[in-house]
């Protein structure tokens, strides 16, 4: 099986240990303690599963600005975004050089994790700002991942922790979430060699699942991880819970047995393209995939990236032998009338527009809640149908 980024096995910060994990909860009670942003979090929750290995906690300074302009740490790792942990106050630990970490998004802030400070760093407004225009491209507010990101705090807390929780998604998503050692597991009882991973924050549509399939194909693979972010979007994002639903009745329908495994990871998206890219090559490496399919507007946002951006990025700024992982360049997919099947649009000669269907998220939306299914080469039935009854929950 492919090796882990950075190591030769994976080392997750998860605490396993059942005696262990009640010792550390115990002295934990005992140490001043800071409730993180749900950045920072979900920074943990990678860190305990193994999807960030081989980081053994979260970056100081100096790693983070050396991250975010020239994708590697002050010791030559290569890593594209910087893990940060970044918190507005920090009177209540001053001086502490052991702290406990609160969870935001579970009621009560239950401990997280604990930490050994190495430093508490103060960071500016200049390098916030540097930062966030090398990891998103843009300084625009409206973009969302820089509204956050510049929006987390001034004082920069590092490193090693050792985590306690993995927050809620092992509880809200017993089916789906998986720690990246679990899916390398399941990879090796399934006899998977070769396998390719598929990001997606949205449900699958006739389009992605012919893009999985297309991937499979060409490269001769054994099967397919469906990766799905599990953590917080922006506001109008299909929630977690509906996109797993669809994605779960696409698989059962219409692919052969032992093709595809459905999972989720627990993430908060950045929507920086080009970096969540390299970022999501990084992780799917550590859980075990051989190739990453990369599509049109990867991890993008609105217009602040190219269309293939994020795939020159991995000729152009990320080094040959940084990752073991490689990438399936993907174009826009769309049903062809003429073809009458889902091609890629750069592979079909002869066509204009008119030729696809193509549809607006925003059109697809009105017709899910006016009631009305896109057409079936656009989307599965049965997949419309759930799609179509939660968008009429929202709108009654």
């Amino acid at each position: 099986m492919i090796k882990p980024h950075g190591s030769d096995t994976l080392n997750p910060l998860l605490v396993t240990d059942e005696q262990q994990r009640l010792q550390l909860l115990d002295e934990a009670q005992g140490l001043p303690s800071v409730v993180l942003n749900s950045a920072a979090a979900a920074n943990a929750v990678m860190l305990g599963a193994g999807y960030f290995n081989p980081l053994t906690g979260y970056m100081n300074l100096a790693d983070s600005l050396s991250v975010a302009e020239n994708l590697h740490t002050s010791d030559g790792l290569f890593w594209p975004v910087p893990v940060l942990n970044l918190v507005e106050d920090i009177s209540a630990i001053s001086g502490a050089d052991r702290i406990a970490l609160r969870d935001p998004n579970t009621e009560g802030n239950p401990i997280m994790a604990i930490m050994d400070v190495a430093a508490i760093d103060s960071v500016t407004d200049t390098q916030i700002n540097m930062m966030a225009e090398h990891i998103f491209a843009t300084l625009d507010p409206e973009h969302p991942g820089v509204a956050t990101f510049t929006g987390l705090g001034r004082h920069l807390l590092s490193g090693n922790i050792q985590v306690l929780s993995l927050s809620y998604f092992q509880a809200d998503f017993p089916g789906t979430f998986r720690t990246a050692g679990e899916i390398r597991n399941e990879i090796a009882e399934r006899g998977w060699e070769k396998v390719v991973a598929f990001q997606t924050r949205n449900p699958m549509h006739r389009a992605h699942e012919e893009l999985c399939r297309m991937a499979m194909e060409r490269l001769d693979a054994d099967g397919v991880v469906v990766h799905m972010l599990l953590g917080k979007l922006k506001q109008g994002d299909i929630p977690a819970s509906v996109r797993d639903d669809c994605i779960r009745k696409m698989v059962e329908l219409y692919f052969p047995a032992n093709s595809v495994m459905v999972t989720g990871y627990g993430f908060d998206m950045l929507y920086a393209g080009p970096r969540e890219a390299v970022l999501h090559a990084v992780f799917r490496q550590n859980m075990g995939c051989t190739h990453l399919i990369v599509g049109r507007d990867h991890a993008g946002v609105g217009d602040y990236y190219g269309a293939f951006d994020a795939q020159t990025i991995f000729d152009e700024k990320v080094p040959a032998d940084a990752l073991a992982i490689e990438i399936f360049n993907a174009d826009h997919t769309a049903y062809s009338k003429k073809l009458g099947r889902v091609v890629m649009m750069n592979e079909a000669q002869d066509h204009s527009k008119d030729d696809f269907i193509l549809l607006s998220g925003t059109k697809v939306r009105q017709m899910l809640g006016d009631g009305i299914a896109p057409p079936p080469e656009f989307s599965r039935p049965e997949v419309a149908q759930i799609l179509m009854d939660y968008y009429q929950l929202e709108t009654a």
